[in-house]
């Protein structure tokens, strides 16, 4: 057995190298950009790309890549059920509709006019979303028709740009006044008013379609809820200072088995169960008081839960330890190929 990884440092690359070296399962790195990149797999059971939103190459490349190798029966992290609606809130409204998932209610539209006209007539405020982006960025609140008419008309204009430089300063400032960021950082973000990113030069605007969900009011925090193979961890991220967003906030408090809502953990391992993801993410809010998904992912930040105390099973048993997610990503890797080589998982 042989695992390839794509290896870019600061991605969970990082920790898979150190678990398997620290296991003794054989890899390789190679560069999944490479000309040859099938060639240079022939000897791999397996293929590993930690892919990013905000890497443009990533974005050209890894789906295609990685589905390509799953057709050939290469095992592959993400696989398709995991990974084909990453970064796209579209793709997931219509999965989380699609396997009846307790979805807030959400509004695409593909036509100027009939959005226009469901604008005329639905409640405010509404929440609008781009298809792309992590960290609650291209998500704003909209308080009126008035705002949602001249959303839409940029939406089937001139679009909007992947990056919101003006947007991204903001926060900067933001992570800056919370100490979650030294003021060099902040400086980088008033640099980027003049030199943009590479991935915002490569990326087209995102135009001709309109996203909007339901907002619900008066909420402090949501629930984030981690499913990888047969172990689940989680935390609640509570909502920035005078906003209604939680994702980003950098506040949040591990769940365990003293603060945790188990019918969350049994929703989310039946929608894990329809999705048949090996790695996903789940991001729930409560609407009088019973959990609604806002989005799913696979991915998280490399350190997200490295304070977690533990981990819950799929039998909802608690197991008190270090928590290492991406060393779960692995197993979970080389017990599907155990099991089809027809061995006992490990």
């Amino acid at each position: 057995m042989k695992i390839a990884i794509h290896h870019r440092p600061g991605s969970f690359s990082d920790r898979w190298i150190a678990y398997c070296e620290k296991k003794s399962i054989p890899y390789k790195l190679v560069n999944a950009f490479d000309s040859d990149i099938v060639e240079q797999l022939s000897d791999c059971d397996a293929f590993m790309w930690h892919h990013h939103h905000a890497v443009y190459k990533d974005v050209v490349a890894a789906k295609k890549i990685l589905f390509a190798l799953e057709h050939a029966g290469i095992k592959v992290f993400p696989d398709f059920k995991t990974g084909w609606h990453f970064d796209d809130k579209v793709a997931q409204k219509y999965l989380l509709e699609a396997i009846g998932a307790p979805l807030v209610p959400s509004y695409v539209f593909y036509d100027k006019q009939e959005a226009l006209a469901w604008a005329e007539t639905t409640s405010y405020p509404k929440v609008f979303k781009l298809k792309g982006g992590a960290g609650a960025a291209n998500v704003q609140l909209v308080r009126s028709e008035g705002e949602a008419r001249k959303l839409i008309g940029k939406a089937f204009g001139k679009g909007f740009p992947q990056y919101d430089r003006f947007g991204a300063l903001k926060e900067r400032f933001r992570k800056f006044r919370q100490k979650q960021a030294s003021f060099f950082y902040v400086l980088k973000g008033i640099a980027r008013l003049l030199y943009t990113t590479d991935f915002a030069k490569q990326q087209p605007n995102e135009r001709g379609y309109a996203y909007f969900q339901d907002f619900i009011p008066n909420l402090d925090s949501d629930i984030r809820i981690q499913v990888i193979g047969e172990k689940i961890v989680g935390l609640k991220r509570y909502v920035r200072e005078n906003d209604f967003r939680a994702s980003g906030s950098g506040n949040f408090v591990q769940l365990d088995r003293g603060n945790v809502d188990r019918n969350i953990l049994v929703l989310a391992i039946e929608l894990n169960t329809r999705v048949q993801s090996s790695c996903l993410t789940i991001d729930f809010i409560y609407k009088d008081d019973e959990p609604l998904v806002v989005e799913l992912s696979y991915g998280f930040p490399v350190n997200f839960y490295d304070e977690c105390k533990g981990y819950w099973d799929r039998e909802l048993n608690w197991y008190s330890c270090n928590v290492h997610p991406q060393d779960w990503i692995i197993d979970v890797i080389c017990n599907s190929l155990e099991q089809s080589r027809g061995l006992p998982p490990q």
